[in-house]
C-alpha cells in the first residue's frame, strides 16, 4: 500500500516534469516564431538564411568562439545565444532588431569580441547576437584625408588599407590588431598617438547607426544629442552602428622606437617616480608608456623582483629624440643603440609583438593570436603614486596568484588635457596617466581585482 506521501512525490514529479517540458516547448516555438520573423521581414529570405546561425547549426559553435578573446566567457556554463546573426546588408540588421523586439529577446552587438567582461556576447537572459565580422569595408580617401569604416572591421585592418595608400597619414587609435572598430571607437579608442590627436572617438565626423525603430540614421538625421553619445558612451547602447567617418592624422615618414627594461636594483623604481612627474607634461609627440610585472631575481637565488619596461614612440628621428630624453628623463639612461628608426606603419606591427620584417600583410589577419584566461581593470592616476605604495604595489606582485600579473601605466596629457571633458562621454582628460592591471591564466582565472 502506497503512503500519502509518495503519492504526493509522485504528483509534485510529474508536474515539474510536465512544467519543465511545457517551458521547452514554448521555448522551441518562440525561437521557430523568431527564425519566421527573420525570413518575412528581410529583403531577400534566401540571402539573410546564409548568415543566421542556431544551436542545431553545425557551424554555430565556430562562429560564436570565434571573436571571444577571454576564455573566461568560453565555458559550458556560459550563457548562450539563442541565434547568432552575421549580417550581409542593413536589411538583416533591421530585421534582427523587429523580430528580436517582438519575441522579447535582447540583442547584443559584437564587433571585435575584445571587452573585458564578454558585454557583447553574454547575457543573463535570452538574447541574439548580431556579429559584425561580414561588414569590415574600409575606403580611405588621402585627398580629404578621411576615411569609412564599418564597424565589423577591426584596428589592424584600419591600419593596414591606411598604410596602403599614404605613408604619412595615420589614425589614433589602439595597439593591438584584432580590436573592433565599433566597441573601440564607441568607448574612446586610446592609443599611442593620444597625446599628438587625442583619442579614435575624438577624430570621428560622421556615423551611420539603425536604431531601436529599425531607422538608418547618419549625423545630420540622427541629430548633434546622438551623434555625441555614440563617441565614448558606448554605441551599443544607442543603436547598431554600421559605420564611422573618420579624420586622418599626419605623420612623418620616421618615427622612433625604444623599449628599455630596468629592474628595481636599476634604480626602476626612481625611473618610475620621475616618469610619473614628466610624461604627461613632454613634447606631445613623444609617448612612453611603462609595463610592470614580477620575474625571477638575477642577483638572489629564488627571488622575485620587478621588471619595468619603458616602451615609446617618438614622432621624429632618433637625433631629436635623444636630446629631449635627456632633458625630460635623463635617469633613464637612453642611448642610440636602444632606439630604431621605421614608419608608423612598422611601428605598429613593432608594438603589436611581430618580428622585425614581418608583412603589414599580418595586419589583415582577424585570427586571434592567443586566447587566455584574463581578469583586466583600469583606472585613473591624477597625482603621482608615492614610491612607498609602490612597494606594497610590488608586494601584491610577487603573490603566486599574481605571478602573471602585469600592469600597463600610459600617459595622458598634451591634445588629451586640450580637449573639454564635456565634449564627448570620455570625461577622463586632466589626469596623469591611466592604469590597467591584467590578471592572466593559462587555465583559470583564480584572482579577481
Amino acid at each position: 500500500m502506497k503512503s500519502p506521501n509518495s503519492s504526493i512525490f509522485s504528483i509534485v514529479l510529474v508536474l515539474l516534469f510536465t512544467s519543465q517540458w511545457v517551458a521547452s516547448l514554448s521555448d522551441e516555438t518562440d525561437h521557430e516564431n523568431f527564425l519566421q520573423c527573420l525570413t518575412l521581414n528581410s529583403d531577400n529570405s534566401t540571402s539573410i538564411s546564409k548568415v543566421i546561425y542556431t544551436q542545431n547549426n553545425s557551424s554555430y559553435s565556430s562562429i560564436l568562439e570565434f571573436s571571444i578573446q577571454n576564455l573566461r566567457f568560453s565555458t559550458s556554463t556560459t550563457p548562450k545565444p539563442l541565434v547568432i546573426v552575421t549580417p550581409l546588408q542593413v536589411s538583416h540588421i533591421q530585421a534582427a532588431i523587429s523580430c528580436s523586439q517582438k519575441h522579447g529577446m535582447q540583442i547584443r552587438v559584437r564587433s571585435g569580441g575584445h571587452d573585458y567582461e564578454g558585454l557583447s556576447f553574454v547575457s543573463d537572459v535570452p538574447f541574439v547576437i548580431i556579429d559584425l565580422i561580414n561588414m569590415s569595408s574600409i575606403s580611405v580617401d588621402t585627398e580629404n584625408q578621411t576615411a569609412w569604416v564599418q564597424s565589423g572591421a577591426t584596428i589592424g585592418q584600419v591600419y593596414y588599407r591606411i598604410a596602403e595608400k599614404s605613408k604619412t597619414l595615420a589614425f589614433p587609435a589602439g595597439v593591438c590588431p584584432t580590436v573592433g572598430v565599433g566597441g573601440h571607437f564607441s568607448g574612446g579608442g586610446y592609443g599611442f598617438l593620444l597625446r599628438k590627436y587625442g583619442l579614435a572617438a575624438d577624430n570621428i565626423v560622421d556615423a551611420q547607426l539603425i536604431d531601436v525603430k529599425g531607422r538608418f540614421l547618419d549625423r545630420n538625421s540622427m541629430g548633434e544629442d546622438l551623434f555625441w553619445a555614440i563617441r565614448g558612451g558606448g554605441g551599443a547602447s544607442f543603436g547598431v552602428i554600421l559605420a564611422w567617418k573618420i579624420n586622418l592624422v599626419a605623420v612623418p615618414e620616421t618615427v622612433t622606437v625604444f623599449n628599455v627594461q630596468r629592474t628595481l636594483e636599476q634604480n626602476a623604481t626612481r625611473i618610475i617616480q620621475k616618469w610619473q612627474q614628466v610624461a604627461d607634461k613632454v613634447h606631445e609627440e613623444l609617448f612612453i608608456r611603462i609595463f610592470l610585472r614580477s620575474v625571477n631575481s638575477s642577483t638572489e637565488q629564488g627571488k622575485k623582483t620587478m621588471q619595468v619596461s619603458f616602451e615609446s614612440m617618438f614622432l621624429g628621428g632618433v637625433d631629436q629624440l635623444l636630446p629631449l630624453m635627456q632633458k625630460s628623463l635623463p635617469e633613464l639612461g637612453l642611448v642610440n643603440k636602444d632606439c630604431i628608426e621605421m614608419s608608423w606603419i612598422d611601428s605598429i606591427l613593432y608594438f603589436a609583438g611581430f618580428r622585425n620584417g614581418e608583412s603589414m600583410n599580418v595586419l589583415l589577419d582577424r585570427t586571434p593570436t592567443s586566447r587566455r584566461f584574463f581578469k583586466a581593470k583600469s583606472d585613473y592616476v591624477k597625482e603621482p603614486i608615492p614610491e612607498t605604495a609602490w612597494e606594497g604595489i610590488y608586494e601584491r606582485f610577487y603573490e603566486e596568484e599574481a605571478e602573471a600579473a602585469e600592469m600597463i601605466l600610459s600617459p595622458y596629457g598634451g591634445k588629451m588635457s586640450e580637449i573639454s571633458e564635456s565634449e564627448i562621454p570620455f570625461p577622463h582628460r586632466v589626469v596623469q596617466f591611466c592604469g590597467s592591471l591584467c590578471i592572466q591564466k593559462s587555465k583559470s582565472c583564480i584572482y579577481q581585482l
